[in-house]
């Protein structure tokens, strides 16, 4: 049983990380060249921005996932590292700063994500277009994964998006319906699912979202959500265990058993989603190269 710490400061209860959240320390030929591109063509990557835990092992295999509209939010979400604030200029050179960084690494399969901007009239959506435009001129073949933003419902944003056809479309539904308010406050549970499900009523193949858990959810409502998940035709899921990035962000309520993933996995599995990446260290885009 994890070892509960009290804070008399604060009164808040934190848990200690158990063992298998350890993640490799950074290094290593690869992950310094994919760290020098970035950081020479001043690109933003969620690898970074999102203290993922995965960072080393994905740049060590020279791939990253690129972040574009800038690397300020203009929303809140209570479990998100990103910088929350007024929205910056937007680099319409961007697009090709990407796309030449893609040429550059060599990669196979891209995977973008973005900001919130919701200060923006089409909220980033023929941005979006651009970059993926711009990405498949200067690197035939390469297949694409987008992880996008609700667009606040805004449904004719999505039109760009289904334009230009990614490969795979992801957008993240975070965590169950009963604590989307907390967990998400400018989100809506049932909002996302139908960005999911007018993606693939639009012509999107691959479409893919995401799940954290030790939250405080239960195991049935995760079983539930990925029942909503599969009615929207969701083909891919991947399910992690959130990680407290401060001390500002909502605390860890449960370290989730490496066993409880395998079950959530089976189970998606069984009642007909594609592929479920589960694990305490998944996210996002954790392996997303296998998921096309």
């Amino acid at each position: 049983m994890a070892n509960l710490l009290k804070n008399k400061e604060d009164q808040e209860v934190r848990i200690q990380k158990p063992s298998w959240l350890k993640v490799k320390i950074p290094g290593g030929k690869e992950y310094l060249r994919v760290k020098e591109v970035v950081e020479e063509r001043n690109l933003h990557t969620i690898c970074s921005s999102g203290k993922c835990p995965n960072q080393s092992e994905c740049w060590s295999a020279g791939t990253a996932t690129f972040m574009i509209l800038g690397n300020t939010c203009t929303r809140s979400c209570q479990f998100c590292n990103v910088a929350t604030g007024a929205g910056e200029e937007v680099d319409v050179f961007e697009p090709v700063k990407v796309a030449e960084s893609i040429r550059v690494m060599g990669l196979k399969h891209a995977v973008i994500t973005s900001v919130d901007r919701d200060d923006l009239p089409d909220g980033g959506a023929n941005h979006w277009k651009k970059t993926v435009d711009m990405i498949r001129k200067k690197n035939p073949g390469v297949t694409i994964e987008t992880l996008i933003p609700d667009f606040k419902g805004e449904w004719q944003n999505l039109d760009p998006i289904l334009e230009v056809k990614p490969e795979i479309v992801s957008h993240n539904i975070e965590t169950v319906e009963r604590i989307t308010k907390n967990v998400r406050i400018q989100a809506k549970y049932w909002r996302s699912m139908e960005v999911l499900k007018r993606l693939k009523e639009g012509g999107i193949k691959r479409t893919k979202s995401g799940i954290m858990v030790g939250l405080g959810e239960e195991k049935e409502e995760v079983y539930q959500t990925l029942r909503d998940l599969h009615a929207q035709g969701v083909s891919v899921v991947t399910i992690g265990q959130y990680l407290q990035p401060s001390k500002k962000h909502l605390p860890v309520k449960d370290w989730v058993k490496p066993e409880i993933f395998d079950e959530y996995k089976e189970y998606g599995e069984s009642i007909g989603i594609d592929h479920v990446e589960s694990g305490p260290l998944v996210r996002s885009s954790y392996h997303a190269e296998r998921h096309i």
